[in-house]
């Protein structure tokens, strides 16, 4: 089956300057969320601050094998940039593959279907945003960037670790992080943030967004402002093109 070529999900002008526009935005009721928030808007955050941290823990096992039979076959696991073609500047050529199970509150059915402990899993878990694996090839770097919004906090649960795990971390902020399997990190992932990769081993994670936990008002104030994410184009056409992707790719 052939694959679809990147190009293809080139984003017109017009989009990129809207979703340009709402990122700006977004980022400028950052301090707004901060203020609100009930747990710290520290770069990396501590792992007590959510109760549900446990049970991913101890079920990675089986997530890992979930994976590793989806390894088995990695040109059938999209490019971040394939699907959601506002990464191109940090997603490039097959370096970092993503399967996607939930998109800002949309549940990829499909590929959850593929993967149906670690999709039973996600669906016990609270205010669960964005979740997909995040696959990373050997000696690959993702660019310094930020994300969005405030209105969510970063995990990453440690999958495939390469041994020479001090050449393989995470700068978020003036933090240096490392992964370990079977541990979570969670993060602000509104802090700049960049990984390296600089070994012969690629690097796998459960990468989720969770809801920040607000006071009243921060609360309603993001579940307005998700609801608007939801509604762009910045999500919407991921979820088409992930729809075309498993169609060429005989899951649907």
């Amino acid at each position: 089956m052939d694959t679809i070529s990147p190009n293809s999900f080139q984003a017109p002008l017009w989009r990129r300057l809207l979703i340009r526009g709402g990122k700006h935005f977004l980022r400028g009721v950052g301090r707004f969320q901060a203020r609100h928030s009930l747990v710290p808007t520290t770069p990396a955050i501590d792992n007590t601050s959510f109760g549900w941290v446990p049970q991913l823990e101890n079920a990675w096992p089986e997530i890992r094998e979930e994976l590793d039979q989806l390894l088995q076959h990695p040109e059938d696991i999209p490019a971040f940039h394939q699907l959601s073609p506002d990464q191109q500047r940090i997603s490039k050529g097959d370096n970092w593959k993503t399967f996607g199970f939930y998109i800002y509150g949309k549940r990829v059915d499909d590929n959850c279907a593929v993967c149906p402990r670690t999709a039973a899993l996600l669906d016990t878990l609270p205010g669960v945003r964005s979740a997909m694996f995040s696959i990373l090839k050997p000696r690959y770097r993702i660019a310094a960037h930020k994300g969005p919004t405030r209105a969510v906090i970063r995990a990453h649960l440690g999958l495939k670790v390469p041994a020479d795990w001090r050449n393989v971390w995470i700068r978020v902020d003036d933090q240096i992080l490392h992964w370990q399997e079977g541990k979570v990190m969670l993060f602000d992932d509104t802090y700049e943030h960049e990984v390296h990769n600089d070994t012969d081993e690629l690097r796998a994670v459960l990468f989720l967004d969770i809801d920040r936990p607000m006071d009243k008002i921060g609360t309603l104030f993001n579940r307005l402002l998700l609801r608007l994410i939801q509604l762009s184009p910045y999500v919407r056409q991921p979820l088409k093109n992930i729809a075309r992707w498993n169609r060429e790719h005989g899951r649907r």
